[in-house]
Formats: structure tokens, C-alpha cells, sequence
């Protein structure tokens, strides 16, 4: 799936202090180069990592590794996170798997969990150590202390995740909605029907369709067509190509089955992002748009 890559500048960087002013970056959907920790300092946030929701509260820590992809959606008040970020060349010295363990499959399924304010405030601290450190333009971080930086957290975060024992019902509807988001990049340009997904998954569409509404608040179409919007979007943002073109890049016949096949608001935001070629060619199709949004099973 095509979004927008990031990366870090520096090897390692970190603040103490990360208002919903640079959240606001990250409100287009990105996937991560880097290894971002961060702790949730004040305030709550809903975030979408990998495509799935999820609530952020103060002490809250968020692990989010290489490859994800991550949207900062709303704020009930205001709020403010601490974190530490290593950048890919980093990332690139040590294995992940290897240090994380067997935590992996847990940070994978929840990559946020509730820490003790003690253990909270004992991170924040090494956070604000590093932020000193990075920022610091008279200091030069040489690679070694790094590396080292990052093994740390990471050791860290397996500890804590071997104690961590979670919601393991909830976990398990995550787990399918994860592995039908991993399905869905892999076979979005191909495969748009609910029933392949279920198939793929070894379970019937009604549990499949249930679960994903359940935790994601979307149907499985929803989903997928989010997906393609993602792709979309980054496509309008970041090339030349006219709606056409993008079209047939995902596999459509031509705009008017791609546009018939995005939701109606998704397709009025894809519009104005970019430029009076692409509204012309989608506002001719908002009425024929309603339709079939509202015909639409799944």
C-alpha cells in the first residue's frame, strides 16, 4: 500500500513536550520508518495504528515499530506526549526480533498498554535524558550510545510486556481485524469482496463482518475502500497523476468505478486536496454516489 513514508532526521530524537500542534502532522494517514516510543503525558487522544483504533490516556505507553502505519484522529481535551524516536539507520544495527523476544506478538496485537505511574515516570525520565542529548547541538550522539539507547527501551518494553497480560477476548477480535488489515494491503488492488477476506481467514463473513464492526466501528467494504482511499491520497499528494491514472494504478476501469466505489465524503475530501481536474471529474458523480453508498451491504 502506498502512504507516505518517515523517517527521523537524526539517529536518535526525543522531546519531553509533543502538543496536538505536530500531532496535527500526522492527522494524513504515514507509515513509520523509524521506532517511536511515546508516553501519553496529558489528555486524550484516539489514534489509528495499522488501521485499527484506539484511546490514548495519560501514562499510556504506545510502542510503534518500523512499518507501521499511523494517523493521529481526535482529541476530547488537550494533550501533550513525551517520546523517543530512532531513526531507520538506526534501527538497521540491532534486530528487533531478537531483542524484543517472545513480547513481539503481544506488542503486535496491542501496541498500547496502561504502565504504573512509578514505571511511567522512570521512562519519562530516560526520555527527557535523551531529549537533552539529541537537542543538544554541542553534542554529537555517536552511533554506539544509539544503538545501545535503543536496546535499552526495547529490553525495557519485553519486560513489561512479559507482565502484561491485557484483554485476551479483546485481543483476539484485534488479532482478526489485524491479520484482515495485513490481507487487505497485500490483495486491495484485487480483491475488494468481503467473502475473499473471510475465506482467507477461515471464518464465515457474519463473524468476520460482526468482529471488524465491533472493534473498528467500520464494515469490511468500509475498510478495504479506507484503504484504497489511503493509497489514493497519498497518490494525489505526493505525484502529477490525473484521478484517471490513479485509477488505473488500483485497478479500476476507469474514475467512474473508482469513485463509485470510495465513500461520498472521502470522495469530496480527495477533491478538494487536489487540484480542478479532480473535482470536475468527482463531482459529476456525487448523486450516483449517495446511491450507492446507501446500497451498500457489509
Amino acid at each position: 500500500m502506498e502512504v507516505p513514508q518517515v523517517d527521523l532526521p537524526l539517529e536518535v530524537l526525543a522531546w519531553t513536550k509533543v502538543t496536538e500542534d505536530i500531532l496535527n502532522i500526522y492527522k494524513q494517514s504515514c507509515r513509520l520508518q523509524a521506532c517511536i516510543f511515546a508516553i501519553c503525558t496529558e489528555g486524550t487522544m484516539k489514534v489509528s495504528i495499522n488501521l485499527l483504533e484506539y484511546e490514548v490516556h495519560p501514562n499510556d505507553l504506545i510502542t510503534l515499530l518500523p512499518g507501521t502505519i499511523i494517523q493521529f484522529r481526535e482529541k476530547a481535551e488537550k494533550v501533550s506526549l513525551c517520546f523517543a524516536g530512532f531513526s531507520a539507520k538506526c534501527i538497521g544495527h540491532i534486530n528487533l526480533l531478537t531483542t524484543i523476544g517472545n513480547a513481539y506478538p503481544k506488542l503486535i496485537e496491542q501496541p498500547i498498554i496502561p504502565l504504573s505511574e512509578n514505571i511511567a515516570d522512570y521512562l519519562k525520565e530516560y526520555f527527557a535524558l535523551l531529549s537533552h542529548a539529541s537537542c543538544d547541538e554541542s553534542f554529537k550522539m555517536d552511533s554506539k550510545l544509539a544503538d545501545l539507547s535503543l536496546q535499552t527501551i526495547l529490553t525495557s518494553i519485553q519486560l513489561m510486556y512479559r507482565n502484561y497480560s491485557g484483554n485476551n477476548h479483546s485481543n483476539r477480535k484485534k488479532e482478526i481485524c489485524r491479520k484482515l488489515i495485513q490481507l487487505i494491503t497485500e490483495h486491495y488492488k484485487d480483491q475488494r469482496c468481503a467473502q475473499f477476506y473471510a475465506d482467507q481467514l477461515g471464518i464465515s463473513l457474519q463473524h468476520l463482518s460482526t468482529t471488524v464492526k465491533q472493534v473498528t466501528g467500520k464494515s469490511v467494504l468500509d475498510t478495504i475502500a479506507y484503504i484504497v482511499i489511503i493509497d489514493a491520497k497519498a497518490q494525489l499528494k505526493g505525484t502529477d497523476m490525473t484521478i484517471q491514472e490513479i485509477a488505473y494504478s488500483l485497478n479500476f476501469p476507469n474514475p467512474s468505478f473508482f469513485c463509485r466505489f470510495c465513500p461520498l465524503e472521502e470522495n469530496i475530501r480527495l477533491s478538494v486536496s487536489g487540484d480542478n481536474r479532480h473535482f470536475i471529474i468527482n463531482s459529476k458523480l456525487i448523486k450516483d454516489l449517495s446511491s450507492l453508498c446507501h446500497n451498500r451491504h457489509i
